[in-house]
């Protein structure tokens, strides 16, 4: 496939450029347009040139498939394709639509001048990768626009549009239409000025800014206080600093090398892991995405609680009308209070307008009557906990809904196979985990049960990019992928707690590692009863499996957490402050002394070993069971709906990192210890086998 064409309109050369679906500066690209700015530079009957990306947006940058490959410095490479640009003895325009971001920007930097649409947004984004421009962008950029705005667009990496760039000289023009034709007759008055004035270059502007070492300053103690595990931003600094030190060159040599630091780093490694790990996460095997879906027009709502309100505003938000049925009146009253006050609370910090947050709640229509959900397209169950009470909801749902209509758990734990099967339509069943707060949160687990028609689970994955989730999928069991993981993290912290840890402790430990909140912060801000109710029933289905009873003995006293101002840490009434907990301290002493149990001292690298390979050994259990489609949708849950440091990538890839050998090793130290537990600590055979072989879980090719 050819990726770039060149037209002409009289002495103007048109260069498109642009392979779908972003036309991303791949190595073919970079090869022909620099096959096209040679043959045009020495044309006679070529006066000027425009540059323009295809498909309505200029180009979102590098292809990061190169990145760590020989195709990423494969030459031409970006640097030198600019380069040659900027070096032409005529004048290129950019023109500039849709998205110019990374690489694009830096290529349009390289022109000599600038066109472009309003609704165009430009941005580098390279941050949010771990990575920092590495094609002159911060050298180019703050000749052009200056230091403090080009520190704002670096460091943050988010788009801005083109017309808040107007008037400055990173935009010749901006324009509402017509773009094409505005950038040929820029263009063409461009070239009768070559006569007059030689072309200016990006790389040859002067920076002026007296107040530079002040903003650098400022900058380094932001990133450092808001950004202490990225490096990225700060090497960002370092380089725009570079560019108002020295020549062009020097500073790009600077950025260069801070660049190829940050690529071969573990950060940037495990972002770039993350970012495909999205992407890979809507595709299934065995399934054609281009099956026919089912339309969402109405969705159905049973349960106003915490979470059936947090679902609801997901579909407002997403323009979707939601009907909404509860039991009884103060139930329903109490569930339509929580929706108005999210809206009121951004409305209050300007986040919403008051029109836009009414237009939402006319969207929503409340009910006690089951037969409102006739019409609805999806019906999602959030209701307690509990089989009996899903039993119930289920069969009355399948009594009233319209045939096609989906029918969705939100269930965190339950055999959905069993809820299924309380229908006469379990093709049409299959669970959506919502993650509290569910307006908030953004990973969605799609459980697709064992009869769950694959248009179903299609549609269910679309709609997830509606909503603005991201949508992991995953195998019945009990817990799924997450909350699967999650009891065997809590119960290593619980076992710590009875071999002398505190919860202060254990949570400082995790949180220094780099989780949001530490095991007990969670708990307590969850609600403990919950997890409470949840290990009766294991109780009686998995009679052999070993729990510290701690915890039952916290619920016992009511220390439900944070609901009841009291759980592992005491609250203050309105304060969610976590403070040391006396009482609690006291149940661990006597909870010790009548299991005999001696307390010692555990060190933070030992509750991080035990917390973190607790989580990657189920993790490698759920792999080989078919419940997890790849190792990187592990690692997704984990980072969008578990808290787990993003600069760590998720727990497998963590694993990778520390090499599963290691932690093989690791793991049966923790089993021959006179506090382990063998049995616990035994290796899941695919974790093995990978370590046998000098293998990772994340690995291209590897078969799990």
């Amino acid at each position: 496939m050819t990726a770039v064409t060149v037209t002409r309109q009289d002495a103007i050369a048109i260069i498109a450029f642009g392979l779908p679906p972003v036309n991303s500066l791949g190595a073919v690209t970079r090869r022909e347009l620099v096959a096209a700015f040679d043959e045009l530079d020495v044309d006679p009957a070529v006066a000027a040139v425009v540059l323009m990306g295809v498909n309505g947006l200029f180009s979102a940058g590098a292809d990061i498939k190169e990145f760590g490959s020989s195709g990423a410095v494969a030459s031409p490479n970006l640097r030198e394709v600019i380069t040659i640009l900027e070096g032409m003895t005529k004048p290129v325009i950019a023109a500039i639509e849709g998205a110019c971001l990374g690489g694009g920007l830096e290529l349009a930097l390289g022109c000599h001048y600038r066109i472009a649409l309003a609704s165009a947004k430009l941005g580098l984004p390279e941050v949010k990768l771990g990575l920092m421009p590495g094609a002159g962008g911060t050298q180019r950029l703050p000749r052009l626009l200056g230091v403090e705005a080009s520190l704002n667009l670096i460091l943050s990496g988010e788009p801005v549009p083109a017309k808040a760039l107007q008037g400055t000289p990173l935009l010749d023009a901006v324009v509402a239409s017509d773009l094409l034709d505005a950038a040929v007759s820029l263009a063409a008055g461009k070239a009768e000025d070559l006569i007059k004035n030689p072309l200016p270059k990006a790389s040859a502007r002067v920076i002026r800014e007296p107040n530079a070492e002040a903003l650098f300053i400022f900058a380094r103690n932001m990133i450092k206080a808001g950004f202490p595990n990225f490096p990225a931003p700060l090497k960002c600094i370092d380089a725009i600093e570079a560019a108002t030190k020295g020549t062009f060159e020097e500073g790009l040599a600077v950025e260069r090398r801070l660049f190829e630091e940050l690529m071969a780093g573990s950060v940037s490694r495990a972002l770039r892991h993350a970012f495909f790990a999205e992407r890979a996460a809507s595709k299934i095997p065995g399934i054609n995405s281009a099956l026919p879906k089912r339309e969402i027009k109405l969705a159905g709502i049973v349960g106003a609680g915490t979470m059936g309100a947090g679902i609801a505003i997901n579909f407002l938000n997403a323009g979707i009308p939601v009907v909404l049925v509860e039991l009884n009146k103060e139930s329903l009253d109490r569930g339509l209070f929580k929706i108005k006050d999210v809206y009121a609370s951004q409305v209050k910090k300007g986040r919403l307008s008051q029109e836009a947050a009414a237009v939402k709640a006319q969207l929503l229509t409340p009910s006690l009557d089951f037969s409102s959900l006739a019409s609805a397209d999806l019906i999602i169950e959030a209701v307690f906990e509990d089989m009996t009470a899903k039993e119930q909801v289920f069969k009355r749902l399948d009594a009233v809904a319209k045939p096609g209509a989906i029918l969705a758990t939100n269930t965190s734990t339950l055999d959905v196979n069993k809820i299924a099967a309380f229908t006469n339509r379990p093709a049409d069943v299959l669970g959506t985990h919502f993650f509290s707060p569910a307006n908030v949160m953004k990973l969605l687990e799609v459980v697709r049960g064992t009869a769950t028609s694959p248009s179903v689970l299609l549609t269910v994955m679309d709609l997830a990019k509606v909503l603005r989730k991201t949508a992991v999928v995953s195998g019945v069991c009990d817990g799924f992928i997450g909350n699967r993981m999650l009891e065997q993290y809590v119960r290593q912290a619980l076992f710590m707690l009875d071999e002398g840890a505190s919860p202060e402790s254990i949570d400082a430990a995790a949180e220094q590692f780099g989780f949001a909140m530490g095991p007990f912060r969670v708990g307590d801000l969850a609600g403990n009863d919950i997890g409470w109710h949840i290990r009766k029933r294991r109780y009686i289905e998995r009679p052999q499996t070993k729990y510290s009873q701690i915890a039952d003995r916290l619920c016992e006293l009511g220390r439900f957490g944070q609901k009841t101002n009291a759980g592992w840490y005491d609250y203050k009434p309105g304060d969610r402050t976590a403070y040391p907990a006396p009482a609690v301290a006291q149940l661990l002493i006597e909870y010790r002394l009548e299991k005999s149990l001696s307390p010692r001292s555990i060190g933070a690298a030992e509750i991080v070993d035990r917390l973190v390979f607790a989580l990657v050994n189920e993790a490698a259990k759920i792999l080989e069971e078919g419940i997890a489609l790849r190792a990187s949708d592990v690692d997704l849950v984990y980072l969008t709906g578990y808290g787990f440091p993003v600069w760590r990538g998720g727990p497998m890839r963590y694993a990778d990192e520390v090499g599963l050998y290691a932690v093989v090793r690791r793991m049966r130290e923790l089993g021959r210890s006179a506090y382990g537990d063998p049995d616990f600590w035994t290796p899941a055979p695919l974790l093995q086998r990978l370590a046998d072989q000098g293998l990772m879980f994340n690995a291209p090719g590897v078969s799990l």
